[in-house]
């Protein structure tokens, strides 16, 4: 072993990888695991559980390794330290991660200069990168378990990886699930009568193949994985959020049926008056305007004040200024519907006289001014109310 460069104290860490948690599956046991004496009870725990766990395995090398390096490394006034982390029984990206959480534990609890790196030889590609991008790695022991070539042998380590396909979810879907499907698919034309051909048996065959690698592909699995953890971990937002919500969705129905009323009266229009040219359309397009608006008007505006209504419920619940805001705005809707119902009687009836449009327009503004000058005095008056959510926003 070379020498540290001096005023540098060598710290050297024998990391024992299980990157399928085989320990903590069968042992139940929590990792990281620090120290040799932690480090042996767990192998043996393990190993008495499992006698033929190469985890076990490679755990007690990394003690022989330890203790080999301990004495080394005492000679040049350094430290070694040995330590187990583990992953999941899942593998993928949650492996990994756990994997990188266990190491960050470990380092910050003994900050090596250096990883000897101990495996049972399973998935070292994946390993090592992760292990190396925190701390060098100067060593990889890799063990594997050795077989006699004796029939008998052959056959226990045929049941045991038999097993394995049996138990681990991770093959047990595509070793047992794919062919379960097949069966099942197989069964229900029999219980029907229909007789099973050849070219039955190749259609069910592509149909569960294709279904698998279709839904693969385009990671389905994960989306319905992912939408079952959030509906089980879904937790309501606020009561004033959830009114909001329902106002916001039963106004834009509102505003929905409205425009669907108001393209029906206009196509009823059309049906019982239609052009008697294409060029026709152009000179009735005001008409139609016009009867789509008077048709409309009503539950668009409705639609819109019920939306807004359930803002103003919201934000007088958590004491927002813009309640007074939101009311000016549900003010000015409400007198929209007279504005704009006067206007598609005009682009119904062009002869009608526009006083009444004009009366309606000046009054709504005079309204909407009056409206504006009362919030504005309800805000000064109450701006205590307001007071902690107007700090919220201009610290936010």
């Amino acid at each position: 072993m070379s020498k540290p460069a001096k005023g540098k104290m060598e710290r050297i860490l024998v990391l024992c990888v299980d990157r399928d948690d085989d320990l903590g599956v069968k042992t139940r046991t929590k990792t990281p695991i620090l120290g040799r004496q932690e480090n042996i009870n767990a192998a043996t725990t393990l190993i008495l559980r499992d006698p033929e766990e190469p985890d076990a395995n490679a755990m007690f090398e990394a003690v022989r390794v330890y203790d080999r390096l301990t004495k080394e490394v005492k000679e040049t006034l350094g430290e070694c330290q040995i330590a187990t982390i583990t992953g999941s029984e899942l593998g993928g990206v949650g492996a990994d991660r756990k994997l990188v959480s266990e190491l960050t534990d470990v380092l910050k609890k003994f900050p090596a200069t250096d990883v000897i790196l101990v495996t049972d030889g399973y998935g070292d590609e994946a390993i090592l990168p992760l292990v190396e991008s925190r701390v060098p790695v100067t060593s990889v022991r890799r063990i594997v378990v050795a077989h006699s070539t004796s029939i008998e042998e052959t056959i226990a380590v045929f049941s045991r990886y038999l097993k394995m396909l049996i138990k681990n979810p991770r093959y047990s879907r595509i070793a047992l699930g794919l062919p379960g499907i097949f069966l099942l698919v197989l069964g229900v034309l029999s219980i029907s009568q229909v007789p099973i051909q050849s070219y039955h048996v190749l259609i069910a065959l592509f149909l569960v193949f294709g279904t698998f690698l279709f839904v693969k592909g385009f990671g389905f699995d994960r989306t319905a994985r992912d939408f079952y953890r959030w509906i089980r971990e879904y937790s309501p937002p606020p009561f004033s959020m959830q009114i909001a919500g329902f106002s916001a969705a039963a106004g834009l129905l509102l505003v929905a049926i409205g425009c669907y009323q108001g393209a029906f009266v206009a196509n009823l229009y059309t049906t019982e008056n239609p052009p008697p040219d294409p060029s026709q359309w152009i000179a009735i397009f005001p008409r139609l305007v016009g009867e789509f608006i008077s048709g409309s008007i009503a539950l668009i505006v409705i639609g819109i004040c019920v939306l807004f209504v359930g803002r103003m419920i919201r934000w007088f619940l958590e004491r927002d200024s813009r309640v007074l805001r939101t009311f000016v705005i549900v003010v000015a809707c409400i007198l929209s519907w007279r504005i704009f119902y006067e206007a598609s009687q005009i682009l119904i009836n062009p002869s009608l006289e526009y006083t009444n449009l004009v009366i309606v327009i000046v009054v709504s503004i005079i309204i909407t001014v009056v409206a504006v000058a009362v919030t504005s005095l309800l805000h000064r008056k109450y701006a205590s109310f307001f007071m902690e959510k107007d700090v919220g926003i201009e610290e936010g």
